[in-house]
């Protein structure tokens, strides 16, 4: 082997090709400084995409490229790459796109370069029909490059619009994103957020000139408000490798795209469980939804936004290897009663769903809005409007179990019948009312009992072809699975339009 660290000579193919390998290096050789953190266990950019795909799957795109500012000096410094590292690789033998902001470069701040291999990144994946991963570490713009960076930001919120709805968008949030950066974050289909990362449109300092009380970005944007406050992370991890996995099995449920099928392939089929017990003699008595999930799916049920509303559950799970996405109203928390921030979680994941081709399979014991004042002005009826428009625009198969409760409100907007649902099943124990037995009672002068006898049943609503039957628990997940398979061959001509309004 020859000495590579002799200048090359250009006038051979030898030195052309050496040179290549020299700039190259250059490009994956990590900042000053970084291989003593990297020691630590703390990854580079570069090291975070190795990290999640297939070992030895990733192809880089312009790694060479260097932005083209001359002034405030930056002339002096143009490393490679510009602060991303972008290209495309392999999760299980999945294509996907994928790009890593560099922390260690111009603290991973975005300019017109680093911003204009990004927009290719979008159009590559759109055009091949694959998702985009996004590792952000981003301070924001590059003050130096001044309004282009701004209009560079708004090029990327075009490209991640436009691709919305087309290929899925995975953000995981590994470290400060702030200001510009931060915007597109909330974009993306699916949020993985790690301890100790934060995502803030506000910079701090200028939040603590204007408060007159020192904050920081944790305060503004850490995990806790991201996944308890905001819902923006749908998953948080204790450790960047954590997150990793995390996004290695949310694209294990995710098709590539909007015209692909949903995968197929999950874990082997559980045995039909027993659910005729579950449901409490007492209906003032709580349980937990996740053991019917857990029942109906093949056990795997990946839950999002657990911090986050807890009385409406969202997730995938996979039925007999098919991969569904599951909502259902949680009994254990608020009774199962529908918030605006619970409706609003609904909305956004039904959304995600019925963009890429993911069935939806509904558990419903609610027995209607929280009625309060706080709830009002949080926008309790603009949020119920918005669930129902998600679901009556879902064009996959649905399919709704009312296993307890299902009154007034909370009956219109979880998957009922005359909402859309292609499929609805109610347990013997189901409760399909207009409200509850003294609700009703007062309104109609008669005795609560004997209401409660003749309407807090399956039947009445069974009668007038509201549910398609009325089943034993324990025969669910093969009537959903039945269900699934039928509905594969679901076939819709929505109304030609650009779009609907969904109160927002």
């Amino acid at each position: 082997m020859g000495d590579n660290t002799a200048k090359p000579d250009m006038k051979t193919t030898a030195g052309r090709i050496q040179d290549l390998r020299n700039r190259l290096d250059e490009a994956r050789t990590p900042a000053a400084g970084r291989e003593e953190a990297a020691t630590e266990g703390e990854l580079t950019a570069r090291a975070r995409v190795e990290k999640l795909l297939d070992a030895g799957s990733f192809v880089e795109t312009d790694a060479l490229a260097r932005h083209r500012v001359e002034a405030y000096k930056m002339d002096r410094t143009k490393p490679a790459t510009d602060g991303v590292i972008t290209g495309y690789g392999l999760i299980d033998d999945r294509r996907v796109c994928i790009f890593s902001q560099d922390p260690d470069i111009f603290d991973g701040a975005v300019g017109e370069v680093y911003a204009e291999k990004l927009l290719k990144l979008y159009d590559l994946a759109t055009k091949t029909g694959v998702p985009v991963i996004g590792i952000y570490d981003s301070a924001g713009p590059r003050w130096q490059e001044g309004i282009v960076t701004a209009h560079m930001q708004a090029k990327l919120l075009r490209a991640a619009t436009q691709a919305s709805g087309v290929i899925p968008q995975i953000a995981v949030v590994a470290g400060d994103v702030a200001t510009l950066s931060a915007t597109t974050v909330p974009l993306a289909d699916l949020t993985v957020m790690v301890q100790g990362a934060s995502l803030h449109l506000a910079d701090t300092d200028i939040v603590s000139q204007v408060s007159g009380a020192a904050t920081t970005a944790e305060e503004l944007g850490g995990v806790g408000v991201h996944a308890a406050s905001t819902g923006v992370a749908h998953v948080t991890s204790a450790n960047l490798e954590d997150a990793l996995a995390a996004v290695q099995r949310l694209v294990s449920y995710l098709p590539l795209n909007n015209l692909a099928a949903s995968p197929l392939g999950g874990p082997e089929a559980t045995a039909e469980a027993d659910l005729d017990t579950i449901i409490p003699d007492d209906d003032a008595q709580p349980y937990e939804v996740t053991d019917i999930i857990a029942a109906v799916t093949d056990g795997d049920f990946f839950e999002l936004g657990a911090d986050f509303a807890g009385n409406v559950l969202t997730g995938f799970a996979h039925v007999h290897g098919r991969a569904v996405g599951v909502v259902a109203t949680q009994p254990s928390v608020l009774a199962g009663c529908l918030t605006a921030a619970g409706a609003r979680k609904a909305a956004r994941f039904i959304r995600t769903c019925d963009a890429f081709n993911l069935p939806i399979v509904q558990f419903v014991d609610s027995p209607g809005f929280v009625p309060s004042v706080e709830e009002e002005r949080a926008g309790a009826s603009a949020a119920a409007a918005a669930l129902a428009f998600a679901f009556a625009e879902a064009q996959v198969g649905t399919i709704t179990v009312i296993t307890r409760k299902a009154l007034g409100t909370s009956y219109a907007v979880l998957g009922s019948k005359g909402l859309g649902a292609d499929l609805v099943f109610a347990w013997p124990t189901a409760q399909i009312a207009l409200a509850d037995a003294p609700t009703a009672a007062s309104r109609l002068g008669v005795d609560a009992e004997q209401y409660a006898e003749e309407n807090l049943n399956p039947y009445v609503a069974t009668e007038r072809g509201l549910v398609d039957a009325v089943l034993p628990p324990s025969a669910t997940r093969h009537h959903v699975l039945e269900g699934l398979r039928l509905l594969e061959r679901k076939v819709g001509y929505p109304a030609q339009k650009k779009h609907g309004n969904i109160p927002l």
